[in-house]
């Protein structure tokens, strides 16, 4: 890193830098210029420099030795046209770098036009040197971890055959609860989608209760079967087992769950073990991702909860109910189900 120099200022200097600094007007990144030559003429190194304006040290120095050559207009861009000036390989790896950090702002990412202010480059620049280097900083991308479940292997591999090559005469069933689903009521009427213009709902609402939806996707025809209840309890899961037992006579009911402690009661274990149509096959810790049914309630959710209005609970069960059997006799379809078994990478 270069020594440091301190920068001396005259007062025609001092002042129009302090007003560029200032001044809300000024294009950020001749305030951050004018900062970097202000800091500088306080005696601090280009580290320091740098830590305080968020700018590299080699920004910091180029800005301080165009000062110090041409004064207030070497901080300006220059004017003419004409091809912009390249950026140097140095600069482009340092937008890189730094888009690759946390920023200092408290954020959780960067944003092309946090880079632009920061590094003092145009956020056209910005942006094309993130496409080049294919960094998307508004991206996150998830993936599913390692389960701690010792019995992982086996378990996913019951979960997928049942799903990939199911036992002959077996219905694969999907089973969950989507809880607390709230019975919203606006403060204001809904004004409807019109041409040149979006749906538009309140901001304000009132709760009207909530409700708790037990759902099983039949995994080979896509079908659903429900049943609203108040809570998720271990009673009500189990009177939800008996229906669909009952509605499914002479075959044997594989159904595939998560380690909810509802679905281990004792209670349910117990009918279980004294009916020969009927297997629970529970998912390996943290891996919900491998039961069907949450692809529905995906589905669902977009479909009927978001941005509904009920005047009451009874009201948001009536169409929760409703929109099952429309979609079983519309939309029904199996899932196309990709994932074999093989080890997930990041």
């Amino acid at each position: 890193m270069a020594a440091r120099v301190r920068v001396d200022l005259n007062q025609e200097q001092a002042s129009t830098l302090t007003m560029w600094v200032g001044s809300g007007k000024t294009e950020q990144r001749l305030a951050l210029r004018a900062k970097v030559i202000l800091l500088a003429s306080e005696g601090l190194s280009l580290h320091n420099i740098a830590e305080k304006t968020g700018l590299n040290w080699q920004s910091c120095l180029k800005w301080r030795k165009r000062f110090l050559e041409q004064g207030l207009d070497g901080l300006k861009d220059k004017q003419g046209r004409g091809r912009p000036q390249a950026i140097s390989p140095d600069e482009r790896v340092s937008v890189v770098a730094l888009a690759c950090t946390t920023p200092p702002d408290g954020s959780t990412r960067w944003s092309v036009r946090k880079l632009a202010e920061v590094t003092g480059h145009g956020k056209s620049t910005v942006q094309k040197i993130l496409s080049e280097a294919v960094i998307k900083p508004h991206k996150t991308a998830y993936w599913c971890g390692k389960s701690p479940d010792p019995e992982f292997e086996e378990k996913q591999a019951a979960i997928v055959g049942l799903y990939m090559n199911p036992p002959e005469n077996a219905l694969v069933l999907s089973v969950d609860e989507k809880s607390q689903i709230q019975a919203l009521d606006r403060t204001q009427p809904l004004l409807p989608m019109k041409p040149g213009a979006s749906r538009r709902l309140t901001a304000t609402y009132k709760r009207n209760g909530t409700t708790c939806l037990l759902a099983a996707l039949a995994v080979h025809s896509g079908a659903v079967s429900g049943r609203c209840v108040d809570s998720a309890t271990h009673e009500e899961f189990l009177l939800f087992l008996k229906q669909l037992y009952r509605k499914n006579p002479g075959r044997h009911l594989h159904v595939i769950v998560d380690n909810l402690a509802v679905h281990k009661h004792q209670k349910i274990k117990d009918w279980v073990a004294g009916k020969r149509r009927i297997t629970l096959h529970f998912t390996p810790t943290y891996s919900s991702w491998l039961n069907q049914i949450e692809i529905w309630f995906n589905i669902f959710s977009r479909d009927v909860i978001r941005g509904g209005i009920w005047k009451s609970k009874q009201e948001l069960v009536d169409q929760i109910m409703d929109y099952i059997k429309s979609y079983n006799q519309l939309w029904a379809k199996p899932f196309k189900w990709t994932y074999t078994g093989k080890p997930l990478t990041a």
